[in-house]
């Protein structure tokens, strides 16, 4: 049994997938003889409220990541790696899609500002703010990949991969794409597989 302790938050917001995610990870690293526990809380999907997830593989109890102890970061959207960076630790690995989707509150804000001085957050904006804890930022377009293995909705699957290339990361990948395989609907396996293999090439 793996003793040592890797702590991964995952976050994003509701109705993309996250807890697919965390659910293929989990099983396949119960399948690889790892001992794994987990703590979710979920916004509100239909709000797209913030969701994250906290993993934890090895000799762990708490289901809970101490702040600034998260080896690694699986982020679905770009902003909500702001809203938990205080969990990474310094010069962890965030694995990021470079999606962006507005808040409401933030959109409110620069409809409102008649001068035009308010301005949307961009991704190189959160890069920026990223890096000041961390230089390991693999920042990737998801969603044409997802496209490109033939399903806009793997995603997840493409992060996945993503994070299985990072140096280190302690679940193997035959027990990934088993657990792909038993857990995504069975007319999306072969998608969902390539999707895995386009995150996998990217260099982390």
């Amino acid at each position: 049994m793996m003793t040592k302790t890797y702590n991964i938050i995952f976050c994003g917001v509701g109705g993309q997938g996250l807890m697919l995610l965390s659910a293929i990870l989990s099983k396949a690293a119960i399948n690889a003889g790892l001992n794994v526990i987990t703590g979710e809380q979920h916004g509100l999907s239909q709000r797209q409220g913030s969701i994250y997830v906290h993993f934890r593989i090895g000799d762990v109890i708490s289901p809970l990541i101490p702040y600034g102890t998260a080896d690694m970061m699986i982020a679905m959207e770009a902003t909500e790696t702001l809203r938990y960076i205080e969990y990474l630790k310094d010069d962890g690995v965030i694995i990021m899609s470079n999606r962006i989707m507005h808040s409401v509150i933030e959109t409110e804000q620069v409809a409102l500002d008649k001068t035009g001085a308010t301005k949307y957050l961009t991704v190189d904006d959160i890069v920026v703010k990223l890096n000041e804890v961390t230089r390991r930022v693999i920042l990737l377009d998801s969603l044409e990949l997802a496209n490109k293995a033939g399903n806009p909705l793997t995603e997840n699957s493409v992060l996945i991969g993503a994070a299985l290339a990072s140096e280190d990361f302690p679940i193997p990948e035959d027990a990934i794409k088993n657990a792909i395989r038993e857990l995504v609907p069975k007319k999306t396996i072969d998608a969902n597989l390539e999707a895995f293999r386009l995150g996998l090439r990217v260099d982390a």
